[in-house]
């Protein structure tokens, strides 16, 4: 089947946090939006079809996923990551974010230390803080261009600072490495060492680039597997990120119990009725449309890497191996934070992620969401080009 990822659909009018909020945030109407990770691209028609059909059905009640769910879920991660999990493993929360919030609120106390590796995805550290824990980061180290884990500081940090549980990105957002196994499993032996719980995002693990290989962290080793809370959700994969469905596994059953339990003192129970027809459809039908889309990616990401090389030699592309995001190296430029924030919003007219959201160690930097048609991309390309030829 033929996908068409060309055509732009507007998404103003539709309550939709990434395009009708920019006075809210203090941003100019006019603003190309191209921050928070979510995709400019219809759902698949496989998804939508099944969609279609709950909402002529009617009715929305009380709903959860039964053994048809769990086949399609575990089906998806046997055959693309050699995954083998038990449904007894399975959580079903609203989102990712959630359920470390509820790894953190289970797993740890007050003042508790945990560790994240900035520049990371910004919410873990207000997860973190917001839980009255401690924030520990074992700073990436940028090195000719790629992201490497400081492995001393890491086991430094947790011994000196009495690290309960480490929150592991990947692949990591926002600076797009796909960890190699080697790299896994030198920090899964380290927390299994120092008895640390470790919660690992892998939300982003459909979108691992060609030559690189996401592998599952808790299916390296039946010890990380007993100390680990893997998140993962179709959200990212197939733009679902509203339907509010995501799949938490946890092998080891106390964990699993102080989890489920962290979840019933906050009073969440079902999961969303169109969540789970969508999360079923995207995992049974929604492979070509994602094979489709991930080739449509390359072409964006070569058109970014291009056009910096010819037209903005002072911006860097740090390659990504995973994720639809880009991290960009503004600090050629020799800009302060408000210079250069002044530059992408009032007059390049973009609206991109400041790499200090994701910690001091992302300053300088900007995100930028390439889910969206070629010409978007083009258009905010062209548009930052201006803005800096005018500098």
């Amino acid at each position: 089947m033929e996908y068409d990822f060309d055509t732009m659909i507007d998404r103003r009018g539709t309550n939709s946090l990434k395009y009708d909020f920019a006075d809210q945030w203090g941003m100019p109407e006019d603003v190309l939006p191209m921050w928070v990770a979510d995709m400019d691209f219809p759902a698949a028609p496989e998804i939508l079809e099944r969609l279609k059909e709950v909402l002529q059905h009617g009715i929305f009640g009380y709903s959860e996923g039964k053994e048809e769910y769990f086949r399609a879920v575990a089906g998806w991660y046997g055959q693309r990551f050699g995954w083998e999990v038990k449904e007894e493993w399975l959580v079903k929360t609203p989102g990712v974010v959630f359920a470390i919030a509820m790894a953190v609120r289970s797993l740890t106390k007050e003042q508790d230390a945990v560790l994240i590796q900035q520049p990371v995805y910004y919410p873990f550290s207000g997860v973190i803080k917001d839980n009255n824990r401690v924030l520990v980061n074992n700073a990436l180290k940028l090195t000719d261009g790629r992201y490497e884990i400081d492995f001393e500081d890491f086991e430094e940090k947790i011994v000196k600072e009495h690290v309960k549980l480490f929150i592991l990105c990947s692949p990591h957002n926002p600076v797009g490495r796909v960890w190699k196994e080697w790299e896994l499993r030198k920090m899964g032996d380290i927390c299994v060492k120092h008895g640390v719980w470790i919660v690992s995002d892998e939300i982003h693990s459909d979108f691992v680039r060609p030559g690189y290989k996401h592998l599952v962290f808790a299916s390296l080793s039946p010890d990380y597997a007993d100390c680990t809370v893997t998140c993962t959700a179709p959200s990212k994969t197939f733009n679902l990120a509203g339907l509010q469905t995501s799949n938490i596994f946890i092998a080891n059953p106390d964990i699993r119990r102080r989890f489920e339990h962290a979840m019933k003192q906050v009073g969440y129970q079902e999961i969303n009725t169109m969540g789970l027809a969508a999360c079923q459809a995207a995992y049974e039908k929604g492979g070509p449309w994602l094979e489709a889309l991930k080739e449509y990616l390359e072409g964006n990401l070569s058109l970014v890497r291009e056009y910096l090389a010819e037209h903005l030699p002072k911006i860097h592309l740090i390659e990504p191996e995973g994720t639809y995001l880009a991290w960009l190296d503004f600090r050629e430029l020799g800009l302060t934070e408000e210079v250069r924030q002044d530059l992408i919003i009032k007059k390049a007219r973009l609206w991109l992620d400041s790499g200090d959201m994701f910690g001091k160690d992302g300053e300088g930097f900007e995100r930028i969401n390439l889910a969206c048609p070629r010409s978007v991309v083009k258009r905010a390309l062209v548009q930052l080009e201006k803005a800096v030829s005018e500098l």
